[in-house]
């Protein structure tokens, strides 16, 4: 049985390191891997979507509707973009922060009013925290990625926390190693 989990948010957030990140654990850890992003606009602002699946074998790297074990959302607008992929049973995690796209910025559309709350009411398993502001308090709001890595390696339970922070002594810049250490604790421990 495969794993299959969505990291979604907006160009800038650190959705393809978490993913690279996802991918190195996975595959650290035995098993088959595959990984799919979808970037085009997010130098401008827009969304970024990756698709990571791992288990015994993999054939395709993208996940349909109602096929996600997890989707963890680095926006809350990106929660309910992407809430079709989950499958019954599934697990959402959303950091609560809004990032305004350009055509709410500039008023031509409106950003929902509660995104979380119309989540909740069809996700059971919903886990939201404030990642950026628990990144702020360890001194760097650019490891908020990381701590979000935190709270879904809680729920993915078939992978050794030891794997997560050698994958990420591997993939984060040698000086904040150490911050990303702590943040990646920060949020195993909050799930």
């Amino acid at each position: 049985m495969n794993t299959k989990i969505i990291i979604a948010g907006v160009g800038g957030q650190g959705i393809l390191l978490a993913s690279d990140i996802l991918c190195e654990v996975a595959m650290k850890a035995g098993f088959d891997t595959k990984k799919s992003e979808v970037h085009g606009m997010s130098q401008r602002g827009g969304d970024v979507v990756s698709h990571v699946i791992f288990g015994e074998k993999v054939y395709s790297p993208l996940i349909s509707y109602n096929e996600a074990d997890v989707i963890l959302s680095f926006e809350q607008v990106e929660a309910l973009r992407n809430l079709d992929y989950l499958k019954d049973g599934g697990v959402m995690i959303i950091n609560d922060i809004r990032i305004l796209p350009v055509p709410v910025a500039s008023g031509m559309a409106d950003y929902p009013k509660d995104a979380v709350g119309e989540v909740k009411k069809f996700v059971k398993n919903t886990i939201v925290l404030d990642a950026e502001s628990m990144a702020k308090e360890l001194g760097n709001v650019k490891v908020m990625n990381v701590i979000l890595l935190g709270v879904m390696a809680k729920q993915v339970k078939i992978i050794k926390k030891e794997i997560w922070i050698e994958a990420l002594k591997a993939n984060v810049p040698p000086k904040t190693i150490d911050v990303n250490i702590k943040a990646f604790e920060k949020g195993y421990d909050f799930s």
